[in-house]
């Protein structure tokens, strides 16, 4: 039988021999915590000053610039024990201060425009209505004899209200521009149109096109898809400059990164700005989205206007990451209003002062969650920290009811901003109410957390 050890640990032993001196040590380890623990509690700002542990101990909030009815603006503090600064957005109130005439005084809300004045504007954005119940994306931008035209949608039969719409600013029957943002149905099937015998009513084929500059990457297999490059090829056929973003991003086979529709003065320019999706393969098709920035430059002011397609959270980001991107007069909210997409990291930056959306409030189309229906809470919770100057094309009446039956309405209708003589203006078909202040918006959503009926 093995014997048992009688081998003892160092310590053990030690304490063995001295257990009195054990015990005074255990005592003052003890006492030493409770104390250190005690002023924690007693001083945590001490402790927080010199380790950075703690929280943080917050002065008074001090304004640094005001909001006001279209603007966010922005308040900060300091701890008063490191001295580190916070800024937070104070939301833009909406509250105008209106003139006589109706105008507002601080940011212009209620500068009536009118269909002679869109037909007179040195510069025109216009939003269009598509012609059904579908939400879909279709920009028109003319300067002068310039003509742009941002995406299609949102259905084949969408073409022919284009195009009645398109003819009455563009009347030599040549797009200079044409831009298609990504390989969704919603953004290209008006590019397509339909068929009938040797007729097409497709924009691509109805009008000339100068340069007509598209998405870099796609993963689209559909029909429409396969349609819409028939359609291009065409395009290209008659004399059109056919490239991808990331050609003009590189400048390269004659691509540019920037376009100026006044040659000489330079003045207004179309700039294709830079995303990573221009050069890597994506599962989110949307983020495949060509971006562009429109600049106008007067004597007086420098006004952007910014267009981004579907672009998703991390296609924004990139873009964010990509390029100095200024503020904007203008923001096409980011798809159609998603809860996906205009995310704080964009708006922090650019902070827009008017948004159209392109879509059908409340539709149905694609969720029926009614948080998420377009534009969706989670969009309006952001913008509204920075304006509430919201406007929307279209009103969903009843998305499962069949043609004819009414299944929309226009809420603002086609929506334009134009300059004239160095003044932004805003005329917009069926009303100019801003979002928050229709019906549909008091019945299905709130601002700032507060129902506004």
């Amino acid at each position: 039988m093995a014997k048992k050890s009688n081998k003892m640990g160092a310590s053990a032993k030690f304490i063995n021999r001295h257990p009195v001196l054990v015990a005074v040590i255990s005592i003052i380890a003890v006492l030493i915590i409770t104390g250190l623990v005690i002023f924690c509690v007693l001083r945590p700002d001490i402790v927080h000053k010199y380790t950075g542990l703690g929280n943080h101990f917050y002065g008074e909030w001090q304004t640094t610039v005001a909001a006001d009815c279209g603007h966010s603006g922005k308040k900060s503090r300091e701890c008063t024990v490191c001295g580190e600064k916070f800024e937070e957005v104070i939301p833009a109130t909406g509250n105008h201060t209106l003139n006589q005439d109706g105008e507002c005084t601080v940011c212009g809300y209620g500068a009536q425009g009118t269909l002679e004045g869109v037909a007179q504007a040195d510069l025109s954005i216009h939003f269009l209505e598509l012609g059904n119940k579908y939400t879909g994306d279709c920009t028109l931008i003319k300067y002068g004899d310039t003509e742009i035209l941002i995406d299609a949608g949102s259905r084949q039969s969408s073409a022919e209200t284009i195009k009645s719409y398109v003819d009455k600013y563009c009347t030599d029957g040549v797009l200079e521009y044409v831009i298609a943002t990504h390989a969704h149905q919603d953004h290209i099937a008006g590019f397509v149109g339909n068929k009938s015998g040797d007729t097409r009513t497709g924009i691509l084929y109805q009008y000339k096109v100068g340069t007509l500059i598209q998405f870099a990457g796609t993963g689209a297999t559909s029909q429409i898809y396969e349609n819409y490059l028939d359609a291009v090829e065409y395009a290209e056929s008659r004399g059109a400059n056919v490239y991808t973003a990331k050609e003009c991003w590189y400048e390269l086979n004659g691509a540019q990164k920037t376009y100026y529709l006044d040659e000489e003065e330079q003045t207004v320019s179309l700039n294709i700005l830079y995303q990573k999706y221009y050069d890597q393969p994506t599962d989110d098709e949307n983020d495949y989205s060509v971006c562009v920035l429109l600049t106008q430059k007067t004597e007086e002011t420098t006004r952007n206007y910014l267009f981004t397609g579907d672009l998703e959270k991390d296609g924004e980001s990139s873009l964010v990451d990509s390029n100095d991107l200024p503020e904007v007069e203008l923001f096409k909210g980011g798809h159609h209003g998603s809860y996906t997409a205009s995310t704080d990291k964009l708006l922090k930056v650019i902070k827009p002062k008017n948004v159209a959306v392109c879509c059908c409030c409340g539709t149905t189309e694609y969720t029926s969650n009614p948080a998420n229906t377009f534009p969706a809470q989670a969009f309006i919770d952001r913008v509204s920290q920075y304006t509430a100057n919201i406007y929307c094309t279209t009103l969903i009446l009843d998305y499962s009811a069949k043609e004819p039956e009414n299944q929309y309405t226009s809420m603002n209708g086609n929506i334009v901003f134009y300059t004239k003589n160095g003044k932004l203006y805003l005329y917009c078909s069926n009303n100019t109410t801003v979002l928050k202040d229709t019906e549909w918006f008091k019945e299905n959503r709130v601002w700032n957390g507060v129902q506004t009926k």
